[in-house]
């Protein structure tokens, strides 16, 4: 093939064409990520990886300014697309401390930025909040209204019913000895390297290797995925044939190795959805956690732990946000388009997650304004907010009760969607804190139905009336939801409140794998007149 006369573009040229093309920054890895997952075709030439002109025009004019006018069709003309913040990259949504820990149901920063940071681009967005400002989040969740509030030199206030996402907000705002830090994370490392349970390796290091052959073999990347992404293969059946023959060669490793999958019923979360090496590589870990002294390097292990055992977890990398039944063989994953396994070790992922956990707290202090905060483990809707952050913060307290709370970013809980103490369950079961699922508002056990939809409305509007007591006179409060059975204007009359501004953002790149085009909306509500 003569590359030069044809209209194949290497990896660096494709990425400038797409630039012009698209008239906005497509970089290398984007590039390469459109390759890997076989959106583009991959065309090899000596060394060099080249893409064909035509195959990414194709790609881009089927993507290029449909996806607005595709999603507007089916949600409405008010859809405000600049909320969908679509020019951003992952790496981008997941800046520094906001990927500390998983969470469920959170929005992304550049969401808080829009709406309380006074420095931003957009000459043609309203002022709400400044420099200097107290912002409250009164379900604060993993923390993303209070880290972006650090960072532009806002105070911040969170309440959150769960001690478990409370730990995980304090640790991305909390200053650390990184020195002291980074000596402890080592330590722990080595000890969890150097641990030993089921003598598991020689098992996995064989079935890797079979993976990989059969993987090779049946699932060749990213010629697998380009023909699926075409059509030109049924995965449904292909791939039901093909994980049933890697089972049996799975089956008779186990039974060479003599691996135990499970050691028991299944009687707490940690039983049920870990299988045993696994289980003892925690229950080792933790212990080494427990011996540390210092408070904060002690918590910040315990999230890096969490962290790891969240993606330890016995399932499918697609069932991961949502689990369903422990997976406890090898499988066809939908996600990687091959054939993947359970995890038997926590080792690489603690690892992994230790550096990139490191990284980010440092990366963040690098960027945090003046600013205080206060962590509330509380109900919102009888909180004393003065008294709890005067407990907290003397200095703090002063500024409170002089210049009072300038109003909410927040995002309630969307009635009847998450079980918000069971997403972390296997945290709750590992330290012990305190599960107070009764005090959830709008939780999936309750469902949606008329009584689930009145408690909520009551509920939120119980939050509302007591943190108002705390906010200035002329208070903006943002709430982002999804408020498909209308509860928000009754919310805000009960509230003593009135909507006087709908921002309606389309919701992109979901985890689930449900893509269909999906909206929100964020209510503007100050003090009804």
């Amino acid at each position: 093939m003569n590359i030069t006369t044809s209209n194949l573009l290497t990896i660096k040229e494709a990425s400038q064409w797409a630039s012009d093309f698209l008239k906005r920054d497509v970089s290398e890895s984007n590039i390469s990520y459109l390759v890997q997952y076989g959106k583009v075709k991959k065309h090899n030439g000596g060394n060099s990886v080249f893409v064909d002109i035509a195959d990414l025009k194709n790609y881009y004019d089927s993507y290029r300014g449909q996806r607005e006018i595709s999603w507007k069709k089916r949600l409405g003309n008010d859809l405000n697309w600049a909320l969908s913040f679509d020019h951003l990259r992952e790496k981008d949504t997941t800046k520094h401390v906001h990927r500390l820990h998983p969470y469920k149901g959170k929005f992304i920063p550049q969401l808080v930025q829009y709406f309380i940071d006074d420095h931003t681009d957009d000459f043609k967005k309203a002022v709400y909040f400044k420099t200097g400002d107290i912002i409250l989040d009164p379900f604060s969740g993993s923390g993303t209204t209070l880290v972006q509030a650090i960072e532009i030199g806002m105070h911040s206030i969170g309440i959150d019913i769960s001690h478990f996402n409370c730990m995980i907000t304090e640790t991305k705002l909390l200053p650390y000895d990184m020195v002291s830090l980074e000596k402890e994370v080592n330590k722990i490392k080595e000890a969890i390297i150097g641990y030993e349970a089921d003598k598991i390796a020689d098992f996995e290091n064989e079935l890797l290797a079979r993976m990989a052959e059969f993987n090779n073999q049946y699932f060749p990347s990213p010629e697998f995925k380009y023909k699926v992404q075409r059509g030109q293969i049924d995965e449904n059946k292909y791939s039901a044939e093909k994980e049933r023959e890697f089972l049996k060669i799975y089956n008779s490793l186990i039974k060479k190795y003599g691996i135990e999958l499970n050691h028991s019923a299944g009687k707490t979360f940690l039983d049920k959805w870990y299988i045993r090496n696994v289980r003892k590589e925690i229950d080792f870990a933790f212990e080494q956690v427990k011996k540390i002294k210092d408070i904060k390097n002690k918590k910040i292990l315990a999230v890096i732990l969490s962290r790891t055992i969240r993606s330890c977890r016995a399932t499918t990398h697609s069932d991961l946000a949502t689990l369903k039944e422990p997976q406890l063989t090898t499988y066809y994953c939908w996600k990687h388009k091959k054939i993947c396994k359970p995890l038997f070790s926590i080792k690489s992922w603690f690892d992994r997650y230790a550096i990139d956990t490191v990284y980010r707290l440092k990366t963040f202090a690098g960027l945090k304004q003046n600013g205080h905060y206060a962590v509330l483990p509380a109900d919102s809707r009888t909180a004393n907010i003065f008294k709890e952050v005067e407990k907290r913060n003397k200095e703090f307290y002063e500024v409170l009760r002089k210049q009072k709370i300038a109003g909410i970013f927040t995002s309630p809980p969307y009635v009847g969607q998450i079980d918000y103490h069971e997403q972390h369950a296997y945290a709750y079961d590992l330290f012990g804190f305190e599960r107070r699922d009764e005090l959830e508002i709008g939780p999936l056990y309750r469902g949606q139905g008329a009584e689930a939809r009145e408690s909520y409305v009551d509920g939120i509007s119980k939050v509302l009336l007591n943190c108002r007591k705390y906010l200035a006179d002329n208070f903006d409060v943002f709430l982002v939801a999804n408020d498909k059975y209308n509860l928000y204007p009754a919310i805000a009359e009960q509230s003593g409140m009135s909507i006087v501004n709908q921002f309606k953002r389309p919701v992109l790149n979901r985890t689930e794998r449900d893509k269909s085009p999906y909206s929100e909306i964020i209510f503007h509500l100050k003090t009804k007149l």
